[in-house]
């Protein structure tokens, strides 16, 4: 019986103003290489209230229509409550990064991650100025 393994680390990704799209699809390959795992799960969640995960097709197209679709779902310049109280024009930050989420979840097969062909793990900062998003990564299986 094979024995179950647990691999943690994190990554470091600069953004740009939000909403700001970034591919982490070939670093999260590498710490599933890194550790050893061929069969598992990696769990990935990104730090802050103003950033989230997801999966796309990344390319420039899909990238423009989904930051397109996040900004007219939670539009800047809209009055929003947490405005009156912090004056710091994110508002609309909050909001965008909670309805797409914090959390992102892989199937590990063969010792890759499970991925669709035209599919791509992504990053994104819904800020309004950049940031540097630390994305926790948990990887377990055997």
């Amino acid at each position: 019986m094979s024995e179950l393994k647990l691999y943690t680390g994190q990554i470091q990704v600069s953004s740009g103003i939000g909403v700001d799209v970034k591919d982490i699809s070939l670093r999260l390959g590498e710490m599933v290489r890194e550790s050893g795992i061929k069969t598992g799960t990696l769990h990935a969640f990104c730090l802050g209230s103003t950033g989230s995960l997801t999966c796309i097709e990344y390319e420039p197209g899909v990238v423009a229509d989904l930051a397109r679709a996040i900004n007219e779902l939670a539009p800047p310049g809209r009055e929003y409550e947490h405005e009156k109280a912090w004056h710091d024009g994110n508002g609309h930050s909050h909001v965008q990064a909670a309805m797409m989420g914090p959390c992102l979840v892989i199937p590990i097969r063969n010792g890759k991650c499970a991925l669709g062909t035209w599919q791509q793990a992504v990053i994104i900062n819904h800020d309004v100025k950049p940031r540097t998003r630390t994305v926790e990564v948990t990887i377990t299986g055997i």
